[in-house]
């Protein structure tokens, strides 16, 4: 009896063991079955980190990306502005390659980072650990085995694992390290050659992914440069059954849809966009990518006019995240290792912004709808940039004179609240309507103490604002209205 009640138990173990671990087969039908992990969902807010060998040269044609410099200049023909710029500047026996002994980072200082990482309230980071032109921030064998030279930030350049410390750096303050890793090379040997490319799968790019995962453990992959092959012939299911199998990392790493040209949008933990409006909603996980300007990596020949402002990035984070989105923010480092300060400071005032709302967008979920106007049209929106009148002194004397001033609300939720966020100052009274609100409901204003007055008429909430003046208010350019108990209806 004890021996059967023993094996009983046992067998009970095994069984809780398969639940809370289930094992998942080579094929989409199974992977895909594999849930987003938490977390993602909840984070909300990432910076996404193009540096490598293209941040020496650091230039792209007009609102073309920097770090594609190499691939860009390789057709060396007369109206070709990428060649002629090289040709000029570096000459025209200068390759590429050449490039990655200047690719020095002596200034970089992955300490000074984290901290503006998480000044800037940013849940995770992901740098390139590999972009297009194959070479590595860590010490991979693999880079430098198919170049046929040193091909990884430990050989050459830098002589470090850039990897390793941006890591432990920010890790040492609560943000989630992922990467992104490239699975094609532009130029490697094995690539070019068509005949060779199942070998590029097999002995490159295979190693050097289980490689970069064992060592650091990463919380995020975002796959990319896929779109030359399917998903099949990059062997895609075969390597991502491991990973949510075997790697360490199995419980918690979090992929997107970039594994073969037949998976954007259709496979994957989440679904991508870049410098476009993101998702409809949030019937699938997904994330809006964007530099700060038209580049990704670096670029010295864009301006302060082709930067967007610390606004603009505010008003984005909270569309995307009202539709369920993440939003994952670029930044372009230098070759000396330099977050260049304009990319600082707008990483700064998006985290003043979310030291007072951030309630309504970390941990938040997709209300039912995205966007509510209490009159007129919806601004012009364009790659998620809204196109608002505002100005804070004129809302505030529009406010006095009993006016509104702002016409339309974000919305999160939570468990116990609805949050409304308004891009600008909502003058003396703001009505949302289709609302469920409960007759013991509250309402805030985030960063302010005290309730404010609301008055409930059918499924229309109207809230009382208060009069504040501008140093009175408790943050810039967006304002958080939250509403305990209350709930979204469908729209009429």
């Amino acid at each position: 009896m004890k021996t059967l009640s023993r094996l009983a138990v046992l067998l009970l173990l095994v069984t809780l063991r398969c639940d809370a671990q289930p094992r998942y087969e080579a094929n989409w039908e199974s992977l895909d079955q594999r849930p987003t992990p938490e977390w993602f969902l909840d984070a909300k807010f990432g910076i996404f980190i193009h540096w490598g060998v293209y941040s020496v040269p650091a230039w792209g044609a007009p609102k073309q990306y920097a770090e594609w410099y190499w691939q860009r200049m390789a057709n060396k023909k007369p109206d070709n502005v990428w060649w002629q710029f090289h040709k000029k500047h570096f000459g025209e026996s200068f390759d590429y390659m050449d490039f990655a002994p200047r690719f020095t980072c002596e200034l970089f200082d992955a300490d000074q980072w984290a901290d503006i990482f998480a000044r800037s309230g940013a849940k995770y980071i992901v740098p390139t650990s590999k972009h297009h032109d194959g070479y590595c921030l860590w010490p991979n064998a693999e880079a430098s085995r198919t170049w046929g030279r040193p091909w990884n930030s430990v050989e050459i350049g830098p002589k470090r694992d850039l990897m390793a410390e941006m890591k432990a750096a920010v890790e040492k303050r609560g943000i989630k390290f992922g990467f992104y890793y490239s699975l094609y090379e532009w130029f490697n040997p094995l690539w070019t050659n068509q005949a060779t490319r199942a070998r590029y799968v097999s002995e490159h790019m295979f190693p050097q992914f289980k490689d970069v995962v064992i060592r650091y453990k990463p919380c995020l992959i975002f796959s990319d440069g896929e779109w030359d092959m399917p998903s099949k012939d990059w062997r895609s299911e075969e390597l991502l059954a491991w990973l949510f199998n075997e790697s360490p990392c199995k419980e918690y790493v979090v992929i997107n849809d970039r594994w073969g040209k037949d998976c954007r949008h259709k496979h994957g933990g989440y679904y991508t966009t870049e410098y476009a409006a993101g998702m409809k909603d949030a019937s699938h996980p997904w994330e809006e990518s964007r530099g700060m300007a038209h580049s990704y990596g670096y670029n010295r020949a864009e301006t302060i006019d082709d930067y967007k402002t610390g606004r603009e990035f505010i008003m984005v984070l909270c569309d995307l995240v009202s539709r369920g989105g993440n939003f994952l923010l670029d930044i372009g480092p230098t070759a000396d290792g330099r977050i260049p300060v304009i990319m600082q400071q707008r990483l700064l005032e998006i985290g003043d912004w979310l030291k007072v709302n951030g309630e309504a967008i970390f941990g938040t979920r997709y209300a039912g709808r995205s966007c509510q106007w209490t009159a007129g049209k919806r601004p012009g929106q364009q790659f998620g940039e809204y196109k608002v009148k505002y100005n804070l002194m004129e809302q505030i004397g529009q406010q006095a004179k009993g006016e509104m001033a702002v016409q339309q609300a974000f919305f999160t939720k939570k468990p116990d609240a609805l949050y409304a966020i308004t891009p600008g100052w909502p003058g003396a009274k703001l009505a949302l309507h289709n609302i469920k609100t409960p007759a013991n409901s509250v309402v805030t204003l985030l960063g302010r103490e005290g309730k404010l007055k609301r008055r409930i008429r059918g499924n229309t909430l109207e809230i009382e604002v208060p009069m504040l003046s501008p140093d009175q208010l408790p943050c810039q350019h967006a304002f958080t209205f939250k509403v305990t108990g209350a709930e979204l209806l469908p729209e009429p």
